[in-house]
This record gives C-alpha cells, structure tokens and sequence, in this order.
C-alpha cells in the first residue's frame, strides 16, 4: 500500500476546529462530501478555505440572509400593527360607528401579509440555494 508523503512540520494541519451541527445539516454535507469523494472533515475544510478566500461571495451570501431575515421580522411587526388597527375598525363598526378607516386597514394587512409571504419566499429560496 503507497502512502502520500508526510508534510513538513511547517504544512501540517495542526488546528482542529470543532461545529455542531443538527441531523439534517450534518446528512447534507456527509451527502455532498460523499459527492466531492472527501470525508465530512476534508469536505468542510475545503468548503471553509474556498469561503475564506472569496470574502466578497462569502459576505455577500452572509449579509443576504441577514437582510431576509431582517425584512421578515418587520414584515411581522407590520402585520401586527396593521392587525391592530383592523381590530379597532371592526370594533367601531361592531358599535355601530362608521369606519372610514375600514378600508386603508384591511389594505394594509394584505400588504402587511404580502410582506411577510415574499420574506419567507426568499429566506425559503436563499436556504435552498
């Protein structure tokens, strides 16, 4: 059996860093290591240098998710003051007040739904990717 030659002292990988990961992440990258011919350790080494050294994809991807995030929590805080102020149209109305609100709120919970539908869509598409 030929082995490969032994590094110089000076090249060897002496750092082991360490990660958890849940079920589901750690089966998609034993997946796609089994894909790339690595183990899982060789696999997320390569994948950590590949994302080390292209700071800017690596950035971008990580400030793109953030900012998925980030419009999703306001798309439900939006949803949540355009509830409310549903809430105090139907009141009125349920009184036997007019509500000329009535209409700018109910146009703002579907706005505030459609907010949250195309966060979650692209926080759904960007973990895909």
């Amino acid at each position: 059996m030929r082995q490969r030659p032994r590094l110089p002292h000076d090249e060897k990988r002496l750092r082991q860093p360490s990660t958890r990961l849940n079920g589901e992440e750690f089966s998609l990258i034993q997946s796609a290591a089994a894909r790339c011919q690595l183990s899982v350790a060789g696999f997320l080494a390569r994948a950590a240098l590949a994302a080390a050294h292209d700071l800017d994809r690596t950035q971008a991807q990580v400030a793109d998710e953030r900012e998925v995030i980030t419009a999703l929590f306001e798309s439900r805080r939006r949803l949540g003051w355009a509830g409310s102020n549903l809430n105090q149209a139907m009141k009125a109305i349920n009184s036997g007040a007019d509500a000329p609100q009535l209409e700018s709120a109910v146009s703002a919970v579907r706005r505030a739904a459609d907010a949250v539908q195309e966060a979650a869509t692209r926080l759904i598409d960007h973990r895909l990717r």
